[in-house]
């Protein structure tokens, strides 16, 4: 196929055509230090290596190799492990656009070349299905994964054509897309792929191309979810949330991350086709989702068996799923929401799951993970279950691992962390909008001229946001700043003194200057948050958090002797905070040299007990010391405590 694209105009994850709000291009903000920007060069200096090192010699790279010759090979990995090599060329896409890197850019366009090779000529693309000796394709739409690997290579291709105006990779996806079109359009099959990621990647790519059929199998496969496609499950149809319609649904359900891939999807549907009642249906559902199964983290998922939602208000915590990926995705389906409405409640959620989520997978060195995200850990890590080749079987929550058999969530981090500055600000008609806060520079091109904003803070070890105007119209614009909802007591100064910022968005309009400063604080003093009576698993019990970060007790800052069992917080003495340590006053039970012969009383007898300050540490840190044991929720001293 000839090319015939041009670089495209602007560098962007998610590019709507409409909306409240409009994305900046990548390049437009850069992070310079503190928390997000050392973790986006962690991610080009370590995690994006890293997670090459182990799909290279895993053979997932192999897979395609020898997919473009004629010869029978056997296929590595799972059925989806074509879409992991995707996700980190999307990661090293977004990396070049934000460094130059030139080091992995190589690498990328091996990897490129690797699958542009291995397209059949009819532009289907999959390293396990369709070749004599292996299954048809689309045989087994249960569990196959094509649709959702095409998702994927689509959505690298738009991220690398944005990044870099080539257009290798995008003549691959638009090939495939053509024939996704013919195989699954009018007259094709009537089927759906049990996970959902290829009606989010058919609608950016449509915003590339301007090719409307693109958009409309995108509608096509979000109209066919819910009417019965897929075969009878263990776990039920909602599994795949193929029990209801899209529009017909009032909360996420079934397996968190296709749940909320197949949302992501339908809202860029909705904003594309100007469907209101679809748009209003997915915010019920975004709405519904946070207030009964999302947990205090902002993960998502509370079941280990199908990775999956619970019903409303069961959030043990010990049992906490909180997929990384699912994170990931929540942030997809909220920032979609942020840029359609410009409701600044999306943001606060993306906030708190990059803070508690994203941030907590990778470890200090960036080279090893957790896949779920537990609130409570009772026992220490042992030797994980290991495959031959040193592969963690399933990803648990004790301790973070290099790799995994379903590796999905690593090459996952490295994407979101590439293209993090894309969530930071947007502009309308009016002016700039700053939705996360990070050291760095905001360059906006308005319709009166260019708007730079330099960006000083180490939020959130303090809660001082610092802006300072490089550039500016010399016409009036406004700048709009997210107060988050826990930041009750936050002031704005635009250089006529302090004034009450919030919750919500703050506002400051003027023919800025530059020079001219604009100063936002938060309240960063820590603070309990008790949970809904109606979750039963945490009936009892309080979480420390301090701004965006939620707190946890670990094992190794108790005193000698305890156990994380026996600890209770008596809310009465309140927190302390000293140089960014957060403590608590902790009573320990004191049981003695031998447990009850039966854990059941009809007593409420008075017990011994000790006292002592611990200490506390932000969730995203916690495991980074050795084996432990952790947990958020801390059950609260009650009277029959001494």
């Amino acid at each position: 196929m000839k090319s015939v694209y041009v670089p495209a105009a602007k560098t962007l994850p998610v590019a709507p055509s409409r909306g409240a709000l409009s994305p900046l291009p990548l390049p437009a903000v850069s992070l310079s230090g503190g928390f997000w920007g050392e973790r986006q060069e962690l991610n080009r200096a370590a995690i994006i290596p890293h997670a090459v090192s182990w799909v290279t010699r895993l053979d997932g790279l192999g897979n395609l190799e020898k997919a473009a010759g004629k010869d029978k090979y056997e296929h590595r990995g799972r059925e989806f492990a074509d879409s992991e090599i995707y996700k980190l060329i999307e990661a090293m896409s977004w990396e070049h656009a934000r460094s130059g890197e030139t080091e992995l850019s190589e690498v990328m366009e091996a990897f490129i070349d690797e699958l542009a090779a291995a397209q059949e000529p009819d532009g289907y693309l999959h390293t396990l299905f369709g070749r004599p000796w292996q299954q048809p394709r689309y045989s087994d739409f249960k569990w196959g994964h094509e649709l959702y690997c095409f998702g994927h290579l689509i959505q690298a291709a738009v991220a690398n054509h944005r990044a870099t105006g080539a257009v290798k990779l995008l003549d691959v996806a638009r090939k495939l897309a053509d024939h996704v079109c013919i195989m699954f359009g009018p007259g094709g099959l009537d089927k759906v792929c049990g996970h959902a990621e290829i009606e989010v990647a058919l609608v950016e790519l449509y915003r590339v191309t301007d090719e409307r059929r693109y958009l409309d199998q995108a509608r096509t496969f979000i109209e066919r979810r819910g009417t019965g496609t897929l075969p009878l499950f263990e776990f039920g149809q909602a599994y795949w949330q193929d029990d209801m319609p899209v529009r017909a649904a009032t909360v996420l359900r079934g397996h968190a991350v296709r749940a909320l891939y197949l949302a992501a999807g339908a809202v860029d549907v909705a904003v594309e086709t100007n469907d209101t009642e679809l748009l209003d249906a997915l915010k019920l559902q975004w709405r519904n989702t946070v207030a009964r199964r999302t947990y205090i983290t902002g993960g998502m998922g509370s079941h280990h068996m199908d990775e999956a939602y619970g019903e409303d208000f069961v959030l043990p915590p010990d049992r906490s799923y909180c997929e990384t990926c699912a994170g990931v995705a929540s942030n997809m389906f909220s920032w979609r929401l942020l840029l359609a409405t410009g409701d600044p409640q999306y943001a606060d959620l993306i906030e708190r799951t990059l803070y508690n989520i994203v941030a907590t997978s990778p470890s200090a060195d960036g080279k090893s993970f957790f896949y779920a995200n537990t609130l409570h850990e009772r026992t220490t890590a042992g030797e994980a279950p290991l495959n031959e080749d040193g592969v963690c079987i399933r990803g648990g929550s004790s301790g973070r691992e290099a790799w995994f058999e379903v590796s999905c969530c690593p090459p996952n981090v490295a994407r979101t962390l590439a293209s993090l500055s894309s969530y930071v600000a947007t502009t309308d008609a009016d002016g700039v909008q700053i939705h996360q806060y990070a050291a760095g520079r905001i360059r906006a091109e308005l319709a009166t001229g260019a708007l730079i904003l330099d960006v000083e803070t180490d939020y959130p070890a303090t809660g001082r946001i610092k802006l300072t105007v490089a550039e500016a119209p010399g016409t009036p614009v406004s700048i709009s700043l997210r107060v988050p909802a826990w930041a009750t007591g936050a002031t704005l100064n635009a250089g006529e003194g302090a004034r009450p910022a919030g919750p919500g968005t703050t506002t400051h309009t003027e023919a800025f200057r530059p020079g001219q400063e604009i100063i936002l604080e938060f309240p960063m003093t820590p603070r309990f948050s008790w949970p809904d009576d109606r979750i039963d698993a945490v009936r009892g019990c309080v979480a420390v958090e301090r701004g965006p970060e939620v707190f946890a007790l670990e094992s190794v800052d108790l005193p000698a002797g305890w156990e994380l069992s026996d600890a209770h917080i008596d809310t009465a003495a309140g927190l302390r905070e000293k140089d960014g340590t957060v403590t608590v006053q902790l009573v320990g039970l004191n049981r003695g040299p031998t447990g009850p012969a039966w854990p059941f009383t009809n007593k409420n007898d008075t017990v011994t007990a000790d006292r002592a300050q611990a200490a506390l540490v932000p969730y995203h840190s916690w495991a980074e010391r050795g084996s432990s044991t952790m947990r958020i929720w801390i059950p609260v001293r009650t009277p029959h405590l001494p």
